[in-house]
């Protein structure tokens, strides 16, 4: 059991989901210089995501569609799949969503009507997991021969006259020409530097050093208080005194120990920063950060942190198996030197772990979740630089020990106080998935009552009426233990107006979003002004303000979380409503385009946009070299970024430095 506890846990920091393309393509002709063509169009859906079928209701995710443009042939009948889709009860939507996952095959046959013939194919749909919706598709031109045409019948060529005129009566009918973006975008007149590419730009920003170093310092900051926490476990500090004194009697001179016990510090900063660049090196920043927004992983997370929970509250003892540190023990008494000291560091390290293993598993998480390379490397090198700070002082300074509080009951009370913040923060944990499967066994109001009634009971600990196994009888409250459980108290009964729709600003990063609680006072929403680019930009012209870009849509529910966790905030609300223009997109939206409009992507692929959502997909990619939603992004009145691109993450401070960025740089440019 303790083994396969330990295996999860290394699971937890060390695992990484390799993403490329949500769907990946081909398209086949097969049976060619026959009568009887088709075309073999596979989709291959990487795991985690789900392909939504062509009859997906109404309501529901964008569904799979296929246009072809036969010349020399005809397309007979629909295209038809290989597999039955599966078919699941969406409660955020509330409707029956339809879906592929896996490999599906989709067939269309065709008649040649011609020697040489030619389908120009694309498709388009929408593929989403855990973390976002992404519009897929792919567009090819097949081309195919026939030995000997077909004659075609009178009544076929009578159909195709028909046919014909009757595209023509339309083209001529239609108020506007066949178009592309670069000529006339909707039909008004518009300037055509909103729709310049800004890649760029965006990563000017995005790649500024003081975003990075901001994000850096607080992983830094995160992983030193995770070090000073693991310090006061039972794990770690009756260490520090016994391996202090064991480099003092090793050594005839305090020098020699001084500089031992330093070595001994550096070789754990060495073990831990060694273990966050393998964890990087091995999946990389973006995988880590899948990683972090998987549902699967959530869930074996929010089960692992319960069971140290229960753990540290003294319902069993969770250690490493035994002979592990006995071979650390082992290569420290057969090797010298500073192998010998760098040994007895990893045996410290491995004996703490049922410790200090939820902490540095959470502080990976965090570290992922910034999609920064090195920064699991910088919160291990925070973590492990508190841990190793009090050996190499002692040593330095040993009367400094006599001053150390000695082991006793306080310490299980740390640990106990530790499983009940382990045990709220699983919750978080369980909320992710939660959301991500539509369950709705957690929504907010139930979210914010487990909390309440867990810092409840925290207080109530400490104020020594509540015991577990490990404790001692309290019979005298102390100060700081009464200080303490006033601060629980406090936070619980602040909690409470959030069972009414409260915002609860303070714990918004880790609550569902408001929109999952069934009865709510607040009315704190946010609308966009706006739901067309062109008029976007033209509104923000006469209103002399920058535009807000949100590329959302309605089957993306993380869009759905964003509005509800973060645009809820009194002040995110007040500087969306005053100071910018709201632009709200929607990828798929199926409302039909007046005509068509031809593009070409980056690589030469010829697509056609039919609809409104085809055409915002499209601004997304060609101007911004995104293709996932929620996607925004503040522009100025001649579509030129002010900020870095804020996608999904319930962060409400970052996303008002995020507004604050762009309207400060749009003042600095009227100026």
């Amino acid at each position: 059991m303790k083994r396969l506890l330990f295996s999860l846990s290394l699971l937890l920091i060390c695992l990484g989901v390799s993403a490329a393309d949500a769907v990946n393509w081909t398209i086949a002709l097969v049976d060619d210089n026959t009568d009887h063509p088709a075309l073999k169009i596979t989709a291959k859906v990487n795991p985690g995501y789900h392909l939504y079928a062509v009859d997906n209701p109404a309501g529901g995710s964008m569904p799979l569609k296929f246009y072809f443009e036969p010349k020399g042939c005809k397309t007979v009948g629909q295209p038809s799949a290989n597999k039955n889709y599966t078919k699941e009860f969406d409660d955020i939507f509330e409707v029956e969503q339809h879906f592929y996952d896996g490999t599906v095959v989709f067939t269309q046959k065709l008649k040649p009507t011609d020697k040489n013939y030619s389908v120009n194919v694309e498709i388009q749909g929408q593929a989403c997991n855990d973390t976002g919706c992404v519009q897929v598709g792919t567009a090819k031109l097949i081309k195919g021969t026939f030995p000997a045409a077909p004659e075609a019948s009178a009544e076929e060529t009578h159909e195709e006259d028909v046919n014909a005129l009757t595209q023509m009566t339309d083209s001529l009918q239609s108020a506007e020409p066949f178009m592309t973006p670069e000529a006339n975008l909707s039909g008004i007149s518009a300037d055509q530097s909103w729709w310049d590419n800004v890649e760029a730009e965006l990563r000017v920003f995005e790649d500024a050093p003081e975003q990075q170093g901001r994000s850096l310092i607080y992983i830094f900051i995160a992983g030193f208080i995770g070090g000073l926490i693991a310090l006061v476990t039972p794990c770690v500090w009756p260490m520090i005194p016994m391996t202090v004194s064991f480099f003092l009697k090793q050594n005839k001179s305090k020098s020699k120990s001084v500089g031992t016990a330093a070595i001994y510090g550096g070789s754990i900063i060495v073990i831990y920063v060694a273990l966050g660049l393998i964890v990087t090196m091995l999946f990389g920043a973006s995988a880590l950060n899948e990683l972090a927004t998987s549902a699967v992983f959530n869930i074996i997370f929010f089960l692992l942190l319960v069971v140290f929970a229960i753990s540290f509250m003294g319902g069993f003892e969770l250690t490493l198996p035994s002979s592990w540190t006995n071979k650390m023990d082992s290569k420290v008494d057969t090797t010298t030197g500073l192998l010998s000291v760098f040994f007895m560091a990893f045996t410290l390290v491995l004996v703490s772990f049922s410790c200090t293993g939820p902490i540095i598993g959470t502080l990976l998480v965090e570290a992922a979740a910034t999609s920064n390379f090195i920064s699991p490397a910088i919160g291990m090198f925070g973590f492990a630089l508190a841990l190793a700070l009090p050996f190499t002082l002692f040593a330095m300074f040993p009367t400094m020990l006599k001053a150390m509080p000695k082991s006793g009951g306080w310490m299980n009370t740390v640990k106990v106080v530790l499983g009940f913040l382990e045990l709220a923060l699983s919750l978080k944990f369980l909320s992710v998935a939660d959301l991500a499967y539509g369950w709705r066994i957690l929504d907010r109001e139930v979210f914010v009552s487990l909390w309440i009634v867990i810092f409840f009971l925290l207080g109530v600990y400490l104020l020594g009426k509540l015991r577990f196994p490990h404790d001692d009888e309290v019979e005298k409250c102390g100060v700081g233990r009464f200080m303490l459980a006033c601060i629980s108290f406090a936070f619980a009964v602040y909690m409470i107006p959030g069972l009414w729709g409260a915002p609860l600003k303070s714990i918004s990063a880790f609550s569902p979003p408001i929109s999952t609680q069934d009865f709510s006072l607040y009315e704190g929403d946010v609308h966009a002004q706006v739901d067309d680019f062109e008029e976007g930009m033209k509104l923000a012209q006469q209103l002399n303000k920058p535009v807000l870009l949100d590329f959302s849509g309605y089957g993306c529910v993380n869009c759905r979380k964003m509005e509800a966790a973060v645009w809820t905030d009194p002040d995110v609300k007040a500087s969306i409503d005053n100071d910018f223009i709201l632009v709200t997109l929607m990828v798929d939206e199926k409302k039909e385009l007046p005509s068509p409009i031809k593009i070409t992507e980056k690589d030469g692929t010829q697509r056609t946009l039919r609809t409104y959502g085809d055409k915002w997909s499209y601004l997304q990619r060609s101007k911004f070299g995104a293709n996932a939603q929620p996607f925004h992004v503040i522009v100025d009145q001649n579509g030129h970024p002010l900020a870095p691109s804020f996608v999904y993450k319930e962060d409400i401070p970052g996303y008002k430095t995020f507004l604050e960025m762009g309207k400060t740089n749009y003042e600095k440019g009227k100026k």
